[in-house]
């Protein structure tokens, strides 16, 4: 059975291979703009399904279990108010923007997982939700982190895994590797239940 991950991300292409597994990576380039309102967490998801499902569509009646993720961050959604939800800065001012936001916040880190049997179109998904919590920044390190350009292609505009962990002081419920992209554990279990047999791969 062959694994494709359907993202051009190499932090997630990093977490798998260091899991063990063997696979083949085939960005889906799907349209990321979904019209229903939804929920962060149910976001997270449905933007995992739709990435899994078009490179799934590519590999039709083939052998293969197709990886699709989506991390958003979002903050707020306390007393009934909606959350907001932040996804890939487009530009340093952006990216600015959403640093100041989230300075000094408890938020959440939600990544959607799905993965899709190419062999009949069935598919399995999961979310992880991990609570981050950030200190204040001042002006001076916004500056510099957006200057560093870190912020590129990093949900929220900031990346955990690199000189962003200077600015969180705590991390609840899920794992430090969801917030860096993918839940590990979680797309282990999804993969089995979905009929993987554990193999590294072809």
């Amino acid at each position: 059975m062959e694994l494709i991950l359907a993202s051009a991300s190499p932090r997630r292409r990093d977490l798998l291979a260091a899991a063990g597994l063997r696979f083949r990576v085939e960005p889906s380039d799907a349209d990321e703009d979904l019209d229903a309102p939804l929920d962060p967490e149910e976001l997270a998801e449905e933007l995992a399904r739709t990435k899994a499902r078009v490179v799934a569509e590519r590999h039709r009646g083939e052998a293969a279990l197709v990886i699709g993720s989506d991390t958003v961050v979002a903050v707020g959604g306390a007393d009934g108010d909606p959350a907001r939800v932040l996804g890939k800065p487009e530009d340093e001012a952006e990216a600015r923007a959403m640093l100041e936001l989230l300075s000094g916040t408890r938020h959440r880190v939600v990544t959607g997982v799905c993965v899709v049997d190419a062999r009949d179109g069935s598919d399995i998904a999961g979310r992880e939700r991990t609570w981050v919590t950030m200190r204040a920044i001042t002006p001076a390190e916004v500056d510099a982190y957006v200057a560093s350009g870190e912020w590129r292609d990093k949900a929220g505009g900031y990346a955990i895994q690199e000189n962003a962990d200077a600015f969180v002081t705590a991390l609840e419920e899920g794992g430090f590797d969801n917030v860096v992209g993918l839940p590990v554990e979680r797309t282990l279990a999804l993969l089995r239940e979905a009929g993987w047999d554990g193999a590294a791969g072809d």
